[in-house]
């Protein structure tokens, strides 16, 4: 039986849809976001919503397919066909777009789709360990404020950034402790529940309430646990998810891995709990607070990328995790190339087992993914309880 929050979790699917349409009547601009490499902080402070958008289902890929090559990531894909159907209300209620160059897949998608709306593309630096790369990033930072400002008729002041740096800091904060929870063995919150509370984040209209309710779902997993209350008995492989974001509508290895007996307790994932690690510092310049925090995120897109092995090390002690499953969608190359990486990391390093499953957002191959994901578990239940 699943915390009874859960259920508001879910309605806020359709609440938020109304929520948005109704913040741009009433005259609330609206930034549309579409990457974790995207800094919220500097539209909220120009009083503006941001929202993530819509690109984790495979309804609108057919559609997209008309003007994108079918051999492109399903999360490129989703993204477009959305917007060119006018099917996700996030997108269409959106004032202006934020993207970001972190692949080369996104960044030509992008040229089409900014001729739909008003967008600004920040050009991320591919290394994030020079001074270099941090000074060209803080400069993107400077031109998404003097963007936003230009197309709004406002100024964004220091102390309007440092208040919205503050309240998602809080978001991230909470976010992270209801994650922890889940490093209690057993897990006491299903990896499914846990991708959805975290994804249905980025559409709140209002992020105080939606902090507020995961405040309760906290409290409430907790009153559980004191009773003993799990979503997972104690023999369940416990499993690290990592690679390319879930998101309600792309959760099919999640759910398969679930289905089949184990316990998703972690999600490495930029939709899980890679936004989550690092904070923004609230007592430097905001605007190089801000391009050092985003700066640090373990993408793919990265060369090197060690903050990702750094942070899956971590997450396996912290989570006491049994395996590791590597999500990469098909053409995602950044993730695919680095799988190598990651699987040598796990088994070598970790000592860990690795499964790597590459996909798309489609059902045709559910039946091979279970088959493979069965016979990962199984040598992993035999360690268990030998």
């Amino acid at each position: 039986m699943r915390p009874k929050i859960m259920e508001e979790i879910e309605e806020l699917r359709g609440i938020n849809s109304l929520n948005v349409k109704e913040a741009h009547e009433a005259g609330k601009k609206i930034v549309g976001l579409y990457c974790i490499f995207s800094p919220q902080e500097i539209a909220l402070a120009a009083d503006a919503i941001p929202v993530s958008l819509c690109g984790t289902t495979q309804d609108p890929v057919g559609d997209a397919e008309r003007e994108l090559p079918r051999n492109l990531c399903p999360l490129i894909k989703s993204s477009y066909g959305y917007a060119i159907t006018d099917t996700c209300p996030y997108f269409y209620f959106s004032d202006v777009l934020l993207a970001e160059t972190t692949c080369d897949g996104k960044k030509k998608m992008y040229e089409l789709m900014g001729k739909i709306k008003p967008m600004h593309v920040m050009n991320l630096p591919q290394t994030a360990k020079d001074n270099d790369s941090l000074d060209m990033w803080r400069n993107e930072m400077v031109k998404f404020k003097n963007f936003l400002e230009k197309e709004f008729e406002l100024e964004i002041t220091d102390v309007q950034l440092r208040d919205a740096i503050k309240l998602v800091n809080k978001e991230r904060t909470v976010m992270k402790k209801l994650h922890k929870l889940n490093s209690h063995k057993p897990a006491p919150l299903a990896g499914l529940d846990m991708m959805l509370a975290q994804h249905i984040k980025g559409f709140n209209v209002d992020k105080r309430a939606g902090i507020e309710l995961i405040e309760r779902l906290i409290a409430e997993v907790e009153e559980r646990t004191k009773k003993g209350i799990y979503a997972f008995d104690e023999n369940a492989p416990r499993i690290l998810l990592t690679g390319c974001p879930v998101g309600n509508g792309s959760e099919k290895v999640l759910k398969v891995l679930e289905e089949s007996g184990a316990s998703v307790v972690a999600l490495e994932n930029c939709s899980g709990y890679k936004d989550l690690d690092i904070l923004v510092d609230e007592t430097k310049d905001p605007i190089t607070a801000l391009a050092e925090k985003y700066l640090s995120t373990p993408c793919s897109c990265m060369t090197s990328n060690d903050g990702r092995l750094d942070l899956i090390k971590r997450l396996a002690e912290e989570y006491k995790v049994d395996g590791i499953v590597d999500l990469t969608w098909i053409a995602c190359h950044t993730y695919n190339v680095e799988s190598y990486t990651v699987r040598n990391f796990v088994r070598n390093e970790l000592g860990l087992p690795f499964l790597q499953i590459e996909t798309d957002y489609s059902d045709s191959d559910i039946g091979q993914i279970k088959v493979r994901v069965e016979a990962f578990l199984e040598t992993m239940v035999n360690a268990i309880t030998a």
